[in-house]
């Protein structure tokens, strides 16, 4: 009996798990769980009424996929039709909090048309079924449908593909 009750909390986890072709499942990063930048609580339901990159890094990975978020720069994306998240898993470092989230706070000022989000106790990891310890590249339709999903590098032709999906919803 305990292992069909294990492996029915298992399948519930997973079925919330997000997947290409789904809306996001309802996920709110507020208080203990983690916030903006600014303190106000984040729902995956603003991932609505534009296209929408969300990267969920780990600090130590923070570089991980620099190529993209420098191929995104040069394009000039219209923010009335697209924007970005980055969700900080602060749950995933040796770093302390205080000096992530100074560090936040200064990348938010530095490029206030990118959303800032810590999540500190690895809610997405756990709630999406998103890799850990890692550097996660999700890309939303202006409904908030789930059209690509990434963990780790993406490569130069992942890239350009990317950008093109990207270009193809606008």
């Amino acid at each position: 009996m305990r292992g069909i009750v294990i492996a029915l909390l298992l399948l519930l986890e997973y079925a919330t798990a997000i997947e290409v072709g789904m809306v996001s499942p309802k996920v709110v990063l507020g208080g203990k769980e983690g916030a903006k930048v600014d303190g106000t609580a984040w729902r995956s339901d603003t991932l609505r009424g534009k296209v929408h990159i969300l990267f969920y890094v780990d600090p130590d990975e923070r570089k991980v996929n620099e190529a993209l978020t420098q191929a995104l720069k040069k394009r000039h994306f219209d923010r009335n039709r697209f924007a970005s998240v980055a969700v900080i898993n602060l749950a995933a470092t040796w770093m302390p909090n205080m000096v992530l989230e100074s560090l936040l706070a200064k990348k938010q000022k530095e490029f206030p048309d990118t959303v800032y989000v810590k999540d500190k106790q690895k809610v997405l990891v756990k709630q999406w079924q998103l890799a850990d310890d890692a550097s996660n590249v999700l890309l939303f339709d202006k409904n908030g449908k789930l059209l690509y999903k990434k963990f780790g590098r993406l490569s130069d032709e992942e890239i350009e593909a990317l950008i093109a999906l990207i270009e193809k919803q606008l």
